[in-house]
C-alpha cells in the first residue's frame, strides 16, 4: 500500500507540466456549506471545483455539499483541523473566534464596499492573522473574497432608528463580532445555526434575523418576516477554509491551484452578487409582497461604534483606517 502511494504521488510530480496536472492521482476535497444550492455563493464553489479539475487534470475533485448536508460549520471546522479533506465556507468572524484581530472583519460598517475589504485582505495585518491561523491553529485560508451581500435586519415591523430593535431577539451567528454588532444596534442577539432560522421565526422563538439577500431568498425567509430594513451594517465576506495538515500533504502545485482558482471564483461571486442585488431585492418585493424599509444609517453608524469598544476593537479599527485610506 505504501509502495503505491509513493509511486503515485511521483507520477502526479512528474505530471506538472506548464501549471496542469496531467496525472490520474486523486485528492478529493469536500466543500461543506450552509446555504442552499441557488445562492450564488454554491454557484461560485461550483465553479471552482470545476477549475480545480480541469488545471489538476482530475487529480483533485472537489465536491461541494449545500444545506449543511456534512454538517454544522463547527464540526466540520473540527475535521479540518484533525487533517479531514473538507473545507469549510466560513467569514472572519468565526476565525475571530481563534485569532481574534480578525473578527474586526464583519465589525459594523467597516467597509463600504467589497473593494476596500480586499484592499485589507492584501495587506501586511491580515497576513499576519492568516499566518497566525495557520501556524497555532491549523487552519489554511484558501481565499476570503467572496462577497455574499449587506446584510439587513429581517423582521415582522420596519427599522427605521437602532431604538426599533430595542427588546428584539434577533438571530446571529455565535461569534462575538456579530453578537456585539447587534447588541449595539438596539437588539438581544441569539446565537442560532443558520438552518434553524426559518423554523425559529415562524415557532416565534426570535422576532428577527439578520442576512443578505441571496441568503434570505435561498432559505425563504420572506415567508416569516414580512420586513426587509437596509441597514447594510455589515458587508459579508466569505471563503473556503481548509485544514493545514490535509493542505499541507498536498504538492506544492496543487496547493497553488488552489488557491489561485479560489480566488478567482470568489471574484465571480462577488461580481455575481453586485449584480443582482437590486433584481433579487425587486423579486421579493413584487412576488412574495416583502417591504423595503430605508432606515437611518447615519444613526446605525453612530450606534455601532459601541461594538468597537465592547470587543476592545478601538485601537484596531483605527489600524485598518489607516490601511483603507492609503496612509
Amino acid at each position: 500500500m505504501k509502495i503505491r502511494l509513493i509511486s503515485a504521488v511521483s507520477v502526479l510530480c512528474v505530471g506538472l507540466v506548464g501549471g496542469t496536472v496531467a496525472s490520474a492521482a486523486e485528492y478529493t476535497l469536500r466543500i461543506s456549506t450552509v446555504i442552499g444550492a441557488t445562492d450564488p455563493l454554491y454557484e461560485g464553489y461550483v465553479r471552482f471545483g470545476e477549475a480545480v479539475k480541469e488545471r489538476t487534470g482530475g487529480a483533485v475533485d472537489v465536491q461541494v455539499f449545500p444545506d449543511a448536508q456534512l454538517g454544522q460549520d463547527e464540526d466540520i471546522m473540527e475535521q479540518a483541523i484533525l487533517g479531514g479533506d473538507v473545507a469549510f465556507n466560513t467569514d472572519a468572524g468565526r476565525l475571530g473566534q481563534r485569532v481574534e484581530e480578525m473578527g474586526i472583519v464583519l465589525a459594523p460598517y467597516l467597509f463600504e464596499t467589497p473593494a476596500q475589504a480586499l484592499k485589507l485582505y492584501q495587506s501586511d495585518l491580515y497576513q499576519g492573522w492568516v499566518d497566525e491561523l495557520e501556524e497555532k491553529h491549523g487552519l489554511t485560508v484558501l481565499a476570503l473574497n467572496y462577497y455574499v451581500g449587506a446584510r439587513h435586519f429581517l423582521t415582522s415591523k420596519p427599522i427605521k432608528v437602532p431604538s426599533d430593535l430595542n427588546g428584539l431577539k434577533i438571530r446571529t451567528p455565535g461569534a462575538p463580532v456579530w453578537q456585539e454588532t447587534v447588541r449595539a444596534l438596539g437588539a438581544t442577539p441569539v446565537g442560532l445555526p443558520w438552518i434553524e432560522i426559518y423554523p425559529a421565526l415562524q415557532q416565534g422563538v426570535i422576532d428577527g434575523a439578520e442576512a443578505q439577500h441571496p441568503g434570505t431568498i435561498g432559505s425563504k425567509l420572506y415567508e416569516v418576516t414580512p420586513h426587509i430594513s437596509k441597514t447594510g451594517h455589515i458587508l459579508l465576506m466569505n471563503g473556503p477554509v481548509v485544514g493545514t495538515a490535509w493542505f499541507s500533504s498536498l504538492p506544492k502545485e496543487l496547493q497553488a491551484i488552489l488557491r489561485e482558482e479560489a480566488f478567482k471564483a470568489g471574484e465571480w461571486t462577488t461580481e455575481k452578487v453586485l449584480s443582482s442585488e437590486s433584481t433579487m431585492e425587486a423579486m421579493m418585493v413584487s412576488e412574495h409582497g416583502v417591504v423595503i424599509t430605508e432606515p437611518d444609517l447615519e444613526a446605525f453608524r453612530k450606534a455601532a461604534g459601541a461594538a468597537y469598544e465592547a470587543l476592545g476593537l478601538v485601537e484596531l479599527k483605527a489600524e485598518v483606517d489607516n490601511i483603507l485610506s492609503g496612509e
